[in-house]
Order: C-alpha cells, then structure tokens, then sequence
C-alpha cells in the first residue's frame, strides 16, 4: 500500500513536470513564426523578401546596397538588348541614325559589358519610336518587367560611382536560386522568412521547407496574365501560378493558413486597358478597368481553394516595389500572423 502510493505521487511528480515542460514549450513556441514564401518564377516573392526586411529590421545599408550594383547594370543592358532584339524578331523598323547602336547591342555581351561604353547608344535607343512599340509590345517576347525602370535611369546607373538607392533594390532582378532565410523580431517574436526559388527547377526544393510552418505566404503577378513563362515560352504564367496555387492549398498544406499576395498591382494597372483579360480567361465578362479585373483574379484564386469553408485564405492585393503601401498590408498580416500562431499553440 504504502508503496503504490509513493508510486502514486511519483507519477504525479512526473506528470506536472511533463505538462510544465509542455506549457514552457507552447509559450516558446508562441514567439516563434516560420513563414514559407512560395510563388511562380518573377511573381515578385523576392522583392516581397526584400521589404520584410526594409519594414521590419530598416533599410539597407551602404554596403549592402552595393552589392546590387552589378545586378541593376546587368538588369538593365539585359533589357535593353531584348528590346534590340524582339523588335527585329516582331519586324519593327527602328530609325536609321540608330541602327549602328542596334547593331552594337546585338553584339554585346551583357556579362561582360562595360555600361559607360554603351551609355549613349542604350539613350538614343530608348528614346527610338521602334524601340518604344517593340516595348509597347514586350508581352510578345521576354523582357523583365524592371526594365522600363531601369532604361528610365540609364544616366544615373551609368555613372562610374553609382550606388544603387533602396528603391533601385526593389527594382533589382536577381533570380532565387536555393533557399534563402531572413530572420526579425515581430514584437516580441521570432520570424523566420523562408524564400525558395519560384522556377520549375527551384521547385524540387521547397518540400524541404515544409516542416512546423505557421503559414505560406503565395505570390502571384497580376499583371503576367499576357506572358508566357521565361521557362518554355509557352505556358501562360497565370495559369502556371493557379496549378501551383492548387498544390499548395490542397496537396502540401491543405489546412495552413495561406496570405495570398496579389502583387504588381501597378503594371496589372496600366496594361488592363490595353491587353483584354478575356483573352486569358473567356470566362470574364466584366470591363477591361482595374477594380473589375483585379477582383475577378481574385476569386479565380480563392476558388482554387478545396478546403474554401475554412476561410484560411487571406488575400492581399500589393505592389511590392512601393515600401509604404507595403507597410499598411503588413500591419495587416501581422495580426493575421499573431491570432493563427497563438491558435496553433493552444494559447487563444
């Protein structure tokens, strides 16, 4: 008897250790967040990347700023020579006195190119009435869309002591390639930002990331609905992003919360009136304006959700390159973070 019950009070010693020990456990783990970030190839997670860090743990700073440098100089004698290049495919006439520059930026190795030396020549080439249909026309060929940006900059990131400025990093093109982590303080917790490369041959890499996730965040380019994938120039990217956006709700995370980033707003903007969404999807029958578009893209995704009764999906529509729109979405999704992570642990 009297050992059953020192047994008795053994176990009991031991067991409110254990649930002590599980409490301490669900605190910890209520300051900790990881956040996987998924999306197509040039959906903008990147830049999305970019401003968690810029919102969270402040700007760049001037060393790393010039790391990307070379980035925005190859970004931008990269467009410049697509430009060349779809134009003459397309047999758009360019204007005489510029042919010698054309032909000069044909012949160019972007990687090995020296910007100051083609300075002159990228000028007069944009300002070209050729070139600026050739870009007018850019959904039929591919042309990042950073270089109307960049070539608007030429004589600023041609100069011999440039350093690239915050918004120049948003606007930098740089392909994810692995699996990138950024680490900042949400209040009092931890968030670990997981980014992985968007491409076909990224993709095999993100089943590695998927352990102990609070949620996904998933971008998606509004205004890629007229593009075809850098990958095979053929498959519509929208779509690419929509079947991807359905594996992800219904095969690897069918119950997580998803934040749903409906990015590059701006360009979805300015092409909406010119290039009819119809022609992607004939299911639309609304105007070609933005609010009428942009909503339709919207329930197009939130429909691809099997699991719709749980409501997990929370839609964002961004502009990724515009820090202070940015802030406000963010303000958003941090209290969507904070009540799905006190939940997951049993602490709300």
């Amino acid at each position: 008897m009297g050992n059953c019950g020192s047994g008795n009070k053994k176990a009991d010693a031991q067991n409110k250790t254990l649930e002590q020990q599980l409490k301490q456990d669900r605190a910890k783990a209520a300051l900790e967040m990881k956040l996987l970030l998924l999306g197509a190839g040039q959906s903008g997670k990147s830049t999305i990347a970019k401003q968690f860090k810029i919102v969270n743990n402040g700007n760049y700073d001037e060393d790393e700023l010039a790391d990307y440098r070379e980035a925005i100089i190859e970004n931008l004698l990269t467009a410049i020579k697509s430009l060349v290049q779809g134009a003459e495919e397309m047999g758009i006439k360019i204007a005489e006195e510029v042919q010698g520059a054309a032909n000069k930026i044909s012949e160019m190795i972007v990687i090995h190119a020296n910007i100051g030396d083609y300075k002159d020549d990228i000028k007069a080439l944009w300002a070209d009435k050729g070139i600026q249909e050739a870009f007018s026309r850019s959904r039929e060929f591919q042309l990042n869309d950073n270089g109307k940006y960049c070539l608007d900059n030429i004589d600023r990131i041609a100069e011999p002591d440039y350093i690239p400025t915050q918004q120049d990093v948003l606007h930098t093109r740089v392909r994810t390639t692995g699996v990138i982590e950024i680490t900042f303080q949400l209040g009092n917790r931890k968030v670990r930002l997981i980014d992985v490369g968007g491409q076909r041959a990224e993709r095999r890499k993100w089943m590695g990331c998927f352990d102990e996730v609070t949620a996904v965040l998933f971008c998606v380019a509004l205004s890629e609905y007229d593009l075809k994938l850098l990958e095979d120039n053929e498959t519509n990217r929208t779509h690419e992003s929509m079947k991807i956006f359905q594996e992800v709700t219904s095969k690897w995370f069918p119950k997580t919360t998803i934040i749903l980033f409906l990015n590059k707003r701006d360009l979805f903007e300015e092409k909406i009136g010119v290039s009819p969404l119809k022609n992607t999807f004939p299911d639309y029958t609304g105007p070609n304006e933005y609010q009428s578009a942009c909503d339709f893209m919207r329930d197009k995704f939130l429909a691809l959700d099997p699991n719709a009764e749980l409501n997990r999906v929370y839609p964002h529509v961004t502009c990724a390159t515009d820090t202070e729109s940015v802030r406000v979405v963010f303000a958003a999704v941090q209290e969507t973070l904070i009540k799905i992570n006190l939940e997951a642990v049993g602490l709300m």
